[in-house]
């Protein structure tokens, strides 16, 4: 009983004012802010005061423009905290790569078996892969260059688009990025199912790139096969 007393007695000398903010239209948080009390105890106070549609759709009003504000620094915090875990992901990375000697051709083979066991093509006749990344069909083709011996003519391309992407302008962009004569580039497959729907600027479409030796795959597949069981046989113990 003592303490509700003292608790009171505190506050008792301003909750006119508080009240008299309040049905002006003060928000409870800038009447705590402005004198000192706790929000528990406006809350109670408050419970009978009404308020006028005005005064209630100016509170909304700010509430909704705190809130816009309050997500805009939402997003600025956890991008901020993204950049960090980029950087500090790429940092890692760099890290691990000096460890690497990334002239050893062992190196780059097994790189590029793994990259087959993923990507690859497995069932047909040929040395498959297609992708719509150009960094990894370059690797691709640089690798079976530097390894195999390979050379343009030994590859065969074939372009896969949405039915709003310019043909021509696709192909030529893929032969410069491979390092393929045009020439090498068969029909292009066209999604009419696109048809209506615009593609994203960045969005090159997908490009099949063949090497006519199929005894390449085989290699590939069977580095990649054996030195995945050889990790999950250490890892067994």
């Amino acid at each position: 009983m003592v303490s509700c007393t003292l608790m009171l007695s505190k506050w008792q000398h301003v909750k006119q004012r508080a009240i008299s903010m309040r049905r002006h239209g003060a928000s409870v948080r800038d009447i705590e802010k402005r004198l000192g009390i706790r929000r528990s105890t406006l809350s109670y106070w408050f419970t009978k005061v009404p308020l006028s549609k005005h005064h209630l759709r100016l509170l909304k009003k700010r509430a909704d423009k705190a809130l816009v504000k309050a997500r805009v620094q939402a997003v600025k915090w956890h991008n901020a905290r993204k950049r960090e875990r980029v950087a500090l992901a790429e940092n890692e990375a760099r890290q691990s790569l000096s460890k690497l000697n990334l002239e050893q051709i062992e190196l780059l083979e097994l790189a590029l078996a793994m990259l087959y066991l993923g990507e690859g093509a497995k069932k047909n006749s040929q040395t498959s892969l297609g992708n719509s990344s150009p960094e990894i069909l370059a690797f691709f083709v640089h690798a079976l260059q530097k390894l195999y011996g390979a050379t343009a003519s030994d590859f065969k391309c074939y372009l896969h688009l949405r039915a709003d992407q310019n043909q021509r302008e696709l192909r030529r962009f893929w032969s410069r990025t491979l390092g393929i004569p045009e020439s090498r580039f068969g029909k292009t497959l066209v999604d009419h199912r696109t048809q209506g729907s615009s593609t994203y600027p960045n969005y090159k479409g997908v490009c099949a790139v063949t090497y006519s030796r199929v005894a390449v795959k085989r290699k590939l597949l069977y580095i990649a096969d054996v030195f995945c069981s050889h990790v999950a046989e250490n890892m067994r113990g």
